[in-house]
């Protein structure tokens, strides 16, 4: 096991094509990163630079104390998992995870030791004789994992391990991904597109745009202050409502709404100061809104009264869709993660009646589709982020994530 840094990390290919731009990240012994972002960000190219399946432009990458830009993959003692399990289909399941050890010339014994290690921790004992065409996606994915962990070695790679399983499946073996990968120790680092994959599994999650890291952080923290409209837009399920609104005293305007801004907002975001009287981003996530009928105290200056277009029930929550009279956020950063598709058949759901807005609410909401309910926004729990920058507004000064050209 070791750790893994990576400085000014850099990727051009012979087209022109930045892939990843001057990337700096330091991942500690044993840790669990992930890196996501849409297609085309530069996360699976990063992984490969640093397995040495691709060649770096620029910068170096450390594995422990050693700079491994120059070895080969085999002997960086890495091992990947790949959305494509690559099982050979004439071997059995126990010559399957063993067969990389055989070629290093391991000792029968020691290949059994392993083995069958493997095996007990991924539930594989009952299948060791069975061959791929008689598992299940999950067991083959299993599989595949068990010939990265007879090899022990320093760090695991994984690209998108878990996109050929279905939804079900998918949760399954992330949670166990993340099990095995706390038990054995081994750094990892896990490319996905699936943020919400990154959040249950990340120690740290890394985002990424056009080959630039927008953040790196805590999964938390990445929900509770995101660097910027990109992260906001991207992190989150459904996704953050944003529309532009006007700062004022202790207030902040959207259309004809007027909410209070609560104080603990405005202590933990100085910078709001600079704002008053200017439009800003705001930013309001859909599970800061709830129908008021379960929240009666709530004061009269945080709630908002809308007409619901589509109720979806959920069983354990519903989830609503509705309008808001206010002018939306189209910055590039947000049409990059919801989509120019999106933002029209969201607009053409609401009959144009202005920005599309989702709220998650209690299951026993009395809410109707065609029907008026009032929500009551926590404004404990506001997003604010400059128009032209699209930082998210915090200190006095907002450090700008780097610029996706």
């Amino acid at each position: 096991m070791a750790a893994i840094s990576l400085d000014h990390l850099t990727k051009v290919y012979p087209d022109g094509t930045r892939a990843v731009a001057e990337l700096d990240l330091e991942i500690a012994d044993g840790e669990l990163v992930v890196f996501v972002g849409p297609s085309g960000c530069g996360k699976t190219s990063a992984l490969r630079m640093i397995a040495g399946l691709e060649e770096i432009t620029g910068g170096t990458v450390r594995v422990g104390d050693e700079v491994v830009n120059d070895l080969p993959p085999k002997a960086r003692d890495m091992a990947m998992v790949f959305q494509n399990y690559a099982l050979y289909p004439h071997m059995n399941v126990y010559d399957n995870m063993g067969f990389g050890l055989k070629m290093r010339g391991l000792p029968k014994s020691e290949i059994k030791r392993r083995v069958t290690d493997a095996a007990a921790i991924l539930g594989l004992t009952e299948v060791l004789a069975k061959r791929p065409r008689h598992l299940s996606g999950g067991q083959r994915q299993r599989v595949a994992m068990g010939r990265a962990i007879v090899r022990e070695p320093k760090a695991f790679l994984m690209d998108e391990p878990l996109s050929n399983l279905d939804a079900k499946l998918r949760v399954q073996m992330r949670a166990e991904i993340a099990r095995i990968q706390r038990d054995l120790g081994v750094t990892t680092i896990y490319v996905t597109h699936d943020q919400s994959e990154a959040m249950t599994l990340g120690d740290r999650v890394c985002v990424m745009r056009h080959g630039f890291l927008q953040q790196v952080d805590r999964p938390q923290v990445l929900y509770d202050r995101p660097a910027n409209l990109f992260v906001a837009s991207f992190i989150g399920s459904p996704a953050m409502n944003l529309v532009e609104a006007e700062v004022g005293d202790g207030v902040v305007t959207f259309g004809p709404h007027t909410i209070r801004v609560d104080e603990s907002v405005l202590g933990a975001r100085p910078g709001l100061s600079r704002y008053a009287g200017r439009t800003v981003a705001l930013g309001i996530r859909p599970e800061d809104l709830e129908d008021t009928a379960f929240a009666p105290d709530a004061s009269s200056d945080s709630r908002l009264t809308v007409t619901v277009d589509i109720k979806e029930d959920m069983g354990s929550e519903v989830i609503l869709h509705f309008a808001v009279d206010a002018i939306p956020v189209k910055t590039e950063a947000v049409a990059e993660v919801v989509t120019a598709e999106a933002i029209e058949a969201g607009v053409a759901q609401t009959h144009q009646r202005g920005t599309p807005f989702v709220a998650r609410v209690e299951r026993g909401t009395q809410a109707r589709e065609g029907g008026r309910v009032e929500l009551v926004v926590d404004t404990r729990r506001l997003h604010f982020f400059d128009l032209e920058s699209g930082e998210g507004i915090y200190g006095e000064v907002a450090a700008p994530a780097p610029v996706a050209a």
